[in-house]
């Protein structure tokens, strides 16, 4: 019964753990999309900001006018860059949906702590059950039991309240 629970917690703490593996990669790579649009909106202000000041030089109203234009069509772009609701692709969705891989992520790693207590009192307890066998010790027994219902404690803890006990 106890060789049950501990493939049962070996199991599902492998499954947290690759959970938390791949929300850690979804997260950086949402944050490194948040960089790229940060970078790319850096860019093109510090180049509409030249262009206003070369702009406003200009003695030809036609050059004037098409500077101004593409400044316009730069900010539009810039705002574009930090807000895009249409394609979640704007800096502002991006940094909420890392935050939201990141805390996943972090679920994902308590629960994985959890389940790996559990396997080794599981393990601990199997240990001592076989030495109970061989010794006739019913102390071991006992101990082995008491082991037994800590890594189903610690199961239950990883699987329906991951964060109530804080391990590591």
């Amino acid at each position: 019964v106890i060789a049950l629970f501990l493939a049962f917690s070996e199991t599902l703490g492998k499954s947290a753990q690759t959970e938390a593996l791949a929300s850690n990669v979804e997260a950086s790579n949402l944050w490194s999309f948040f960089q790229a649009k940060a970078i790319r909106a850096t860019t093109l202000r510090t180049a509409s900001e030249q262009m206003e000041t070369q702009a406003a030089g200009l003695q030809d109203a036609g050059a004037r006018e098409a500077a101004e234009k593409r400044v316009a069509d730069w900010k539009k772009t810039i705002a574009r860059y930090d807000d895009e609701p249409s394609t979640g692709e704007g800096r502002k969705q991006l940094a909420e949906r890392a935050q939201h891989a990141e805390h996943a992520r972090d679920l994902a790693m308590a629960k994985y702590h959890h389940f790996e207590v559990a396997s080794a009192a599981f393990q601990i307890a199997i240990v001592l059950a076989s030495a109970t066998i061989i010794t006739g010790m019913v102390a071991l027994a006992w101990l082995a039991g008491a082991l037994a219902l800590g890594g189903l404690a610690f199961s239950a803890i990883g699987f329906f309240a991951p964060h109530a006990v804080h391990l590591f």
